[in-house]
């Protein structure tokens, strides 16, 4: 175990010190910084990966970089790519950071790639994207070499198994120094990503830290409900209900009929992702909408994490499987589900509202401890005033399973996805719902592999056939919470068969799975989306070494790897 640093306070001096360990960056993003010669780069091709010019290290001042090319760029025979590799210096990963050890069990693997896969303070490059850190920090791999919120807590149970709690306090000291420095957790820790979060689970992250002595929640109620405020931000502009009876926005904020505020998930700006510049703007002129509007929705599905699902588009009625077909393999959609149909905004999800509703009975007890019974009591109410809200417009009685909603239509969402079971991992559902969605989750939702994201499958990397290990986790722990623990461990063992067989294949961890049959011919690695499968891979590391130690009988502990990565 390495040695425990200082705890994290949230007092100012403590604060002050971190930031002097880590000056607060600019916050213009590429794009921003260098306006017509991003658009270049990023539509020129000059790169593979968007996310490449992005993250690339300026190799003088970036002001002289944008006027050089500007003076150069009109000039007969100019060569851009030439242009940009003589003043920037690329940051691509390697290919594979670590190769594995044949004869290697899968636990020791993973405790092995935690050094490999922290940053540390001093590798922050001056005028890059980056958004520098006070404390060493776990990274996912692969193309992911920043720090990511909601990916980092499901490492964080990994880390938590592994004994490193000094990594476990430098992660929450981290996260409590974003919230202080930038008002809530980017996206990642890139400028880019300052315009939004992502799924809110810093509270999450102390509640576990505080259960292996690295961390106490009291010492950082400020930060949870500055981050708590940030989510909330514009409520207060919403009109009463008896006032203006339809639903209206304010940012990530909904007022319902009725009165009751829910949340969706949002971004402050309304271009294309500076990360996916290519991709956005191709979507955008594949369609007859606003090109902000889309921008905007994709930006949003972006902060949720399951970027991207049909999850999030229009018209994504799918029928359930016929009865003789198995649940495992639902008909696909007959095309592809275009992204120009997203309408991420339009959604209240209902994985994110019960995150907000922990938040908000976590803040109403730490509130309680520090003997402020007037915040203690209006966190509650929020907090039961969100549980009711859910419980009438997100439960389906019928369906036995919890819908996100449609806010501008007034209706459940039709698409059952994985994110059913988060009002049972926060424990805001009654037990008969738990009790339903149990069947329902074994009936529609469990694949040969584990639990299935959506019911649906379609060529995006958050639906059917692939899983992924957050889900995981919280199916697993939400099925135990109510007391169905045969089902939590069937999920639990088949996702580490699945994992196991991939290790055992290829000597590596991934960022997701098909959740095939074990020993078919297709391979398990996950496929979908705008971007190559990744190694590495911070939370199937930290869901999969935290599963192992509950599942001692499990024969993923025997798994060796027989060969490196490719």
């Amino acid at each position: 175990m390495g040695t425990q640093p200082p705890h994290c306070t949230s007092s100012r001096t403590q604060r002050e010190q971190q930031a002097a360990l880590a000056a607060r960056p600019d916050a213009l993003s590429p794009a921003d910084r260098y306006q017509e010669l991003f658009v270049a780069v990023q539509s020129g091709g000059v790169f593979d990966d968007s996310k490449t010019f992005v993250d690339c290290v300026p190799l003088s001042d970036p002001a002289a970089i944008l006027e050089a090319y500007r003076q150069a760029h009109h000039r007969p025979n100019f060569d851009l790519t030439g242009f940009v590799h003589a003043h920037f210096r690329a940051t691509r990963p390697p290919k594979s950071e670590y190769e594995s050890v044949p004869g290697q069990p899968l636990c020791t693997h993973i405790d092995a790639l935690w050094p490999v896969l922290t940053r540390h303070p001093s590798t922050h490059p001056a005028n890059a994207s980056i958004l520098p850190l006070p404390r060493p920090y776990v990274v996912p791999g692969g193309r992911f070499g920043e720090l990511y919120y909601w990916d980092s807590y499901f490492t964080m149970l990994g880390l938590a198994e592994s004994g490193r709690t000094d990594l476990l306090a430098d992660m929450v000291c981290n996260f409590a120094y974003l919230i202080d420095t930038y008002g809530h957790v980017p996206n990642g820790t890139r400028s880019y990503y300052l315009g939004r979060s992502q799924p809110p689970l810093f509270v999450l992250m102390l509640e576990l830290a505080e259960q292996h002595g690295a961390a106490q929640a009291a010492d950082h109620r400020s930060q949870l409900q500055q981050e708590y405020a940030w989510w909330m931000a514009g409520a207060h502009e919403l009109s009463d209900a008896n006032e203006r009876p339809r639903a209206q926005a304010s940012r990530r904020v909904v007022r319902l009929p009725g009165g009751a505020l829910l949340n969706r998930y949002w971004d402050d700006r309304d271009t294309p992702r500076e990360e996916s510049w290519l991709e956005d703007v191709a979507t955008a002129r594949a369609c007859q909408r606003e090109p902000q509007e889309v921008y905007r929705n994709l930006r949003a599905a972006a902060e949720s994490g399951w970027d991207f699902s049909s999850r999030w588009l229009s018209q994504i009625a799918a029928p359930a499987p016929a009865p003789e077909a198995p649940a495992q393999q639902p008909q696909r959609a007959a095309s592809a589900r275009s992204l120009t149909a997203i309408c991420t905004t339009e959604i209240l999800p209902v994985d994110l509202n019960a995150f907000l509703y922990k938040l908000e009975t976590t803040l109403a007890r730490l509130c309680q401890d520090a003997g402020d019974a007037a915040a203690a009591s209006e966190y509650a109410a929020q907090a039961e005033a969100r549980r009711q809200a859910l419980l009438a417009l997100c439960w389906d009685a019928g369906q036995g399973a919890f819908f996100d909603y449609d806010w501008r239509k007034g209706a459940r969402r039709s698409c059952l996805t994985a994110a059913s079971l988060t009002p049972l991992f926060v424990g805001l559902a009654e037990p008969d719902q738990a009790a339903a969605m149990a069947a329902t989750v074994r009936a529609r939702l469990l694949a040969p592999g584990g639990l299935a994201t959506t019911e649906c499958g379609s060529d995006q990397q958050w639906d059917r056939p692939n899983g992924w290990a957050p889900l995981q986790w919280m199916g697993i722990r939400g099925l135990q919470n109510y007391g169905h623990a045969e089902l939590a461990r069937d999920i639990a063992h088949r996702w580490l068969s699945t994992v196991a067989e991939v290790y055992q294949a290829e000597g590596k961890l991934v960022e997701k799975y098909a959740l095939r049959e074990l020993h078919a011919d297709a391979s398990h690695g996950g496929g979908g989306g705008e971007y190559p499968l990744q190694d590495g891979f911070g939370w199937t590391n930290g869901v999969t070494r935290a599963l192992l130690a509950e599942h001692l009988d499990h024969a993923a502990h025997s798994a060796c790897a027989h060969t490196a990565p490719d």
